[in-house]
């Protein structure tokens, strides 16, 4: 099992309407309204959690005539705890976990209401900053120079130094005054 996956599971399992829930839905399948009514809980609020549990693979719905059935997951619910907990990827989620929590670091040094305020002199800070730029641009997309400055200026002043880094790094293309950007890094490091 995937980490993040267990993760969602063990999240939603950590509610008392959610727990409800699924108690009553493992006696039978039922419509939300029939959970409502047997919970003595809203709509409104048995459908919230129906939603997380369902995010989390714990309940699938199925419909039948004008009503939306729920049944619950046999699949996950047949798992041990040993299976939840045994995860393929954990070495790559800390990973991924400890490269994002740096990358939203940089990004709140570096941009104040979504504007940057200056540009960080490391390679990879300014890596980071690049991408937050790549993100205003589509893939596939020819841009005037015009066009590319007007994008840039919106988040920074310099829009020269934006525009030549993203160049340099291979980020973008440039030919007869018109951009796009690459689908893959050539200078990445």
């Amino acid at each position: 099992m995937d980490i993040s996956e267990s993760i969602e599971i063990m999240k939603s399992l950590a509610d008392t309407s959610r727990l409800r829930v699924l108690n009553s839905l493992m006696g039978k399948p039922q419509y939300v309204e029939e959970l409502a009514q047997r919970l003595d809980l809203a709509v409104s609020t048995v459908s919230f959690h129906l939603k997380k549990l369902e995010k989390a693979k714990l309940v699938y719905k199925v419909k039948e005539q004008y009503y939306i059935i729920y049944h619950v997951c046999d699949k996950i619910f047949n798992m041990s705890l040993r299976e939840l907990t045994n995860f393929e990827n954990l070495d790559k989620f800390i990973q991924n976990e400890r490269i994002n929590k740096y990358r939203q670091k940089v990004l709140k040094t570096f941009f104040r209401k979504e504007k940057l305020e200056k540009l960080p002199v490391q390679w990879k800070k300014k890596m980071i900053v690049l991408d937050e730029f790549v993100k205003k641009f589509k893939q596939g997309k020819r841009y005037k120079e015009e066009e590319v400055n007007e994008i840039i200026m919106e988040s920074y002043f310099d829009y020269c130094t934006i525009r030549r880094l993203m160049i340099d790094e291979g980020i973008m293309r440039r030919e007869n005054q018109n951009y796009w950007l690459t689908s893959k890094p050539e200078n990445s490091k």
